[in-house]
Parts: C-alpha cells; sequence; structure tokens
C-alpha cells in the first residue's frame, strides 16, 4: 500500500496573507559588469577612431596591394609549405609517438634522442642546415646499407629551397607532434585497453578502433595551435629567399619604402589563414565529440539561426503586448 508524503512544513508555500506577500522581487544589480562593458566599449571605439582617421595607416595602400598577384603567390606558398610540413610533421610524430610507447628499448630511446636533438636546435639553423646540406653529401645513393649503390641524384637538384624549409619545418615540428601524440594517446583510460585485451581484441585494432578516436580529443585542440603556429613559423623560411607571405612583403617594401601598410598587408593575411583553421578546428572538435557528450555543441549557422529566431519572437512578443 503506498501512500502520499505529506509537504514538509519549512517547504510548503506560505499562506495567503502572511508577510511574504508584501516581499517585493528585485531583480540582480551587476554594477561591475556594467562598468567593465563600458570601459572596453570606450577602448574598443578609440581603437577603432584610431585605425580609421590615422591617415599614416595608408589603408588604400593596403587595399592596393592585398590581392596584389605576388602577394597573393607568397600567401599560396604559404599554404602549400605549411601543408606539406604539417602532414609530415604529425605523421612522422605518431610513429615517434608510437615507437616510445613500444616495448623495444631500442625504439624508446630512437624516439627520445629524436626529440631532444630536434627540440634542442633552433629551427633557423635546422633551415640552414637543411640548405647546405650539398656540402656535405653531393650525391645521395639508393642501395644496400654499407653495401653498393643502385641510383643516385645530385644533393642540390633534389633539395633546393623549397625542399629545405620543408625538410626543415617538417622534420622540426615532428618533434614537437610526437609530444602532442603520445600525450593524447596516454589521457585514455589504461583500463579501456584492459578491457579490449580480455575480449581477445587485437593490439593494433586497440589502438586504432579504442584509444585513438577518444585520444583526438585531446590532440586536436593542441594540433591546430601547432599549425597555426606553422602558418606564422613559415615567415623565418626568409632566410631561404623563398618567396612565401612575409619574404614577398618583405621584397615590396624594400622596393617601395612602405614599410607599415605592407606589414598590415601580411598581418590582414595571417589573420584570414588562422581564422579559416579555427573555424575548421571547430567542427573536427564537434565530430570527435560524438559518444563524448549527449548533445553537440550548435554550428555557428545554427547558433545564429537560433539568436535570429529568438530575436524575431521576442519582437513578437513585445508588439503582442503593446496592443
Amino acid at each position: 500500500m503506498t501512500t502520499l508524503a505529506q509537504p514538509d512544513a519549512a517547504t510548503a508555500a506560505p499562506p495567503p496573507g502572511t508577510p511574504y506577500d508584501q516581499l517585493r522581487v528585485v531583480p540582480a544589480r551587476h554594477p561591475g559588469r556594467w562598468a567593465a562593458t563600458a570601459v572596453v566599449a570606450v577602448l574598443l571605439a578609440m581603437v577603432v577612431n584610431s585605425l580609421v582617421t590615422n591617415p599614416r595607416w595608408e589603408w588604400d595602400v593596403v587595399g592596393a596591394y592585398l590581392t596584389e598577384e605576388s602577394i597573393v603567390r607568397g600567401v599560396l606558398t604559404t599554404i602549400q609549405l605549411t601543408l606539406i610540413t604539417a602532414v609530415l610533421g604529425f605523421a612522422l610524430g605518431t610513429v615517434l609517438a608510437l615507437m616510445r610507447l613500444s616495448r623495444s628499448p631500442l625504439l624508446q630511446a630512437v624516439s627520445w634522442g629524436y626529440t631532444w636533438v630536434f627540440r634542442s636546435v633552433p629551427l633557423i639553423l635546422q633551415l640552414l642546415l637543411w640548405y647546405n646540406l650539398a656540402y656535405l653529401y653531393r650525391t645521395l645513393e639508393i642501395g644496400i646499407p654499407f653495401g653498393p649503390g643502385f641510383a643516385s641524384v645530385d644533393t642540390l637538384s633534389l633539395i633546393d629551397k623549397f625542399g629545405a624549409a620543408v625538410l626543415g619545418l617538417g622534420l622540426h615540428q615532428a618533434a614537437y607532434s610526437a609530444e602532442i601524440v603520445r600525450a593524447g594517446i596516454l589521457s585514455v583510460d589504461q583500463g579501456q585497453l584492459e578491457a579490449a585485451a580480455s575480449l581477445g581484441i587485437p593490439r593494433r585494432r586497440q589502438t586504432t578502433r579504442i584509444v585513438l578516436p577518444q585520444a583526438m580529443r585531446t590532440i586536436v585542440p593542441t594540433a591546430v595551435n601547432e599549425v597555426i603556429g606553422l602558418f606564422k613559423g613559415t615567415s623565418i623560411v626568409y632566410v631561404l629567399a623563398l618567396g612565401e607571405l612575409f619574404y614577398t612583403v618583405s621584397v615590396i617594401y624594400g622596393r617601395t619604402q612602405r614599410v607599415l601598410p605592407m606589414l598590415v598587408v601580411a598581418a590582414v593575411w595571417y589573420v584570414v589563414l588562422t581564422t579559416v583553421v579555427t573555424i575548421l578546428q571547430y567542427y573536427v572538435e564537434r565530430y570527435y565529440a560524438r559518444g563524448a557528450v549527449r548533445t553537440l555543441p550548435p554550428t555557428p549557422l545554427q547558433r545564429l539561426r537560433g539568436n535570429l529566431t529568438a530575436g524575431i519572437s521576442r519582437v513578437a512578443a513585445v508588439r503582442g503586448g503593446v496592443r
């Protein structure tokens, strides 16, 4: 037999006619928030006013060179260099991370030594060393180790400016990518691996179907930061006189003496490139969030549509109330 529980006297609604009926509900006030908003709005207005009214920014020059042919070629070279080195860096970094986590002492030592060396040597020095590789080895041969070679190629014809930039940036990035991937793998609960092993799932399948999909939730944000760093880090290959974005800009302002407007042109393009990568990061994180959250976060388009719908509903409610 079930009985209904009687409401507690402390939680029951007060009877009518008590002093509680005369209390006035006052909305919470946030003076600090409003003051901070006002200060930030004033500072933002001052910055915008300075950018618009100061003639020394020379926005007409910026607009003229923003889509200039040599600048666009430099942007395309920057994108190409970033994509190739990112793929090379994270592919090799994943291999190094798996070597570091293997049970072989030799593989662990080689992976640790690679990471130690390439993180210790400055990137600009690595670029110059790869560019001068032909001085150490005039030809590169393919053949039996410590034996005769079957084919050879001239080193200088194989590793030009672009090749040296790819090797320098890619191998340097691999050292950092290895630690990112290793940290992501270690973040997965070891109990899941034990459960998979008890079910007889092969180790390779454990890695590809259980560990990596979950590790990507940790890897993706840091990996995207590294890719954004690569976009900006490609500017260091100006020491090789490679025609990427920053080198092209520096050549133009060296010829025209329009230093500040050309630097603004480079800054605008870097902001555009990193914004595109950030948008891609959002969708990749949203994809790997499946199974970790009950409801996926809305996309920017869905959020905009929801805000518009809510705004239209408020306007309709106000108009209905006025009538």
